[in-house]
């Protein structure tokens, strides 16, 4: 019985060491986060580069971690990406690159289906206009309120309905074709 119980301290300790603030590039990413009265934890943080320059930081998180893309598409209830601009970009090469990544990552006939849905998106994604540096860029979904983007905590357009859409969305960063393998690697966590 000491054995056991000494056993579960560790294993609690161990649970408590990994719930560490992670900082990517200057910005922190708490262990937790509050989305839709549920509270989901940091699966993963990483960096958005592009021709050696630095975009974004961006962290996931999720109700349960896992490092399986699979398993984290799989996953239901809230989840939330959240992006933190590390240098402006217009908020056409953004719509751009998130349309890109939900290109490469579904079959036309799939993405004819998340026709209305991606319009939206765009909608959305331009009501942004440029991202600037310092700009907090939440990409949250829950059941009841759909895919909501947020930037610096206001809502940008409507709320966008459907569990499938949000998981479309996940695949820009986490699908077979991600916008950046290396951040791909890094938000599936350790």
């Amino acid at each position: 019985m000491k054995q056991l119980l000494v056993m579960i301290a560790f294993s609690a300790a161990g649970a408590l060491a990994n719930a560490q603030p992670v900082e990517i590039e200057g910005v922190v990413f708490q262990p937790t986060a509050l989305v839709g009265g549920q509270e989901l934890h940091l699966n993963g943080a990483g960096l958005r580069t592009r021709a050696f320059f630095k975009v974004y930081a961006a962290g996931l998180y999720v109700p349960q971690e896992t490092s399986s893309a699979t398993a984290l598409l799989a996953q239901k209830g809230p989840r939330r990406v959240v992006i933190a601009m590390l240098r402006d970009v217009e908020g056409e090469k953004f719509s751009g690159a998130v349309s890109d990544g939900l290109e490469a990552n579904h079959t036309p006939q799939q993405l004819a289906g998340l026709a209305p849905q991606i319009e939206s998106l765009q909608a959305n994604l331009k009501a942004i206009g440029e991202a600037k540096k310092g700009d907090a860029i939440h990409f949250e979904f829950t059941q009841e309120a759909g895919t909501r983007i947020l930037v610096n905590g206001q809502q940008k357009g409507a709320a966008i309905m459907g569990t499938d859409f949000f998981t479309a969305v996940l695949r820009v960063w986490i699908g077979d074709e991600p916008v950046d393998p290396g951040l791909k690697e890094e938000l599936l966590g350790p």
